[in-house]
């Protein structure tokens, strides 16, 4: 993920409703109806451990769990890659939340630590292979040393693993993001804009709609979409508007890309075809040589060979004896 686009991220799971969303509609537990969503509220990302190494690209938030006051911290890792090693890197990083909490006394009431809940939103194309749990990753050993090996689990939100069929039914500000970072046509992208100028409506979500209309912005921009520059267009219906206003001229590129790259796979075709035939010839030429008239079926064998093949037997033709051994 380009830093662009990792800091439009943190700019929208910056925002508190995003976070519910994620939660309420990703984070299927029981624990989750648990959660006091009016007392959520994001934390600072960054944090220094004793040897004053930092850590401050986090997205961390806590939220009081029934009327104990247990704060439940969010620990939101942007992945693009796949980090085979994500658990050691988390159980690093929750660390030093700890060691911060511990300094700042954000302790229970009994002085115990808050629980921890991690989780790594992934957005790359090879779908998400690394160990989610941290023992998968450390070799087991008989005599009950294994009961000393630490423990830890992560959610992994794997973006492209989700069918965008079963995502789109969702009045879901995650299930959009999904769906936006994994659209199939121009026309995907409009509807889900239009949706999002429906939920987010009110003055209240002013700037939640401007948070989307940046993310799309760096979403539009990526490697491999048209390259339109839309990054002084910060409102979600002018965004819609543009888009629409494009779409004949995106259609338009397509074909014609379309039949550019029909045309060079055309002649890219062509030319092994002319390669294969003349190869062909060449070792028809060869084999008259060597054996004289070339019988019908060697004739037909040749001419229905690859390249691959007829390069193998142009190499053996002089080492061989008859055709049989040739063609054997």
């Amino acid at each position: 993920m380009n830093q662009a686009h990792d800091h439009s991220y943190k700019l929208l799971f910056s925002e508190p409703e995003i976070v519910i969303d994620l939660l309420q509609g990703f984070v299927h537990e029981p624990w989750v109806a648990e959660l006091d969503f009016t007392t959520l509220e994001i934390v600072s990302g960054s944090y220094i451990s004793d040897d004053l190494r930092s850590r401050e690209d986090d997205v961390i938030w806590r939220v009081k769990c029934r009327q104990s006051w247990i704060y439940v911290y969010l620990l939101i890792e942007f992945q693009s890659t796949i980090d085979r090693y994500m658990a050691v890197r988390l159980m690093t990083y929750m660390g030093l939340l700890y060691q911060d909490l511990i300094k700042t006394k954000q302790l229970t009431a009994d002085k115990r630590l808050p629980p921890i809940f991690p989780v790594v939103l992934y957005n790359g194309e090879q779908r998400w292979n690394a160990a989610t749990e941290l023992k998968e990753l450390i070799v087991k050993l008989p005599g009950g040393l294994e009961r000393y090996m630490p423990s830890l689990k992560y959610l992994i939100l794997d973006e492209g693993a989700y069918d965008l069929n079963e995502l789109t039914p969702l009045k879901n500000l995650v299930a959009a993001i999904f769906r936006l970072e994994n659209h199939t046509s121009q026309e995907d992208i409009i509807e889900v804009i239009a949706n999002l100028i429906e939920w987010l409506a009110t003055p209240e979500q002013t700037r939640l709609r401007r948070s989307f209309s940046v993310w799309i912005n760096r979403v539009l921009q990526e490697p491999g979409d048209s390259g339109q520059s839309m990054t002084n267009i910060n409102d979600l219906v002018e965004i819609k508007t543009m888009l629409a206003q494009r779409i004949p001229t995106w259609i338009q590129e397509g074909e014609l890309r379309g039949e550019a790259r029909g045309k060079a796979i055309g002649e890219a075709q062509g030319e092994i075809k002319g390669e294969i035939k003349g190869e062909a010839k060449t070792l028809l030429k060869l084999l008259n040589l060597k054996f004289g008239a070339v019988p019908d079926w060697a004739e037909q064998k040749i001419n229905a060979a690859d390249k691959d093949q007829l390069d193998l037997w142009v190499e053996r033709v002089l080492a061989v004896d008859s055709l049989d051994n040739l063609f054997g």
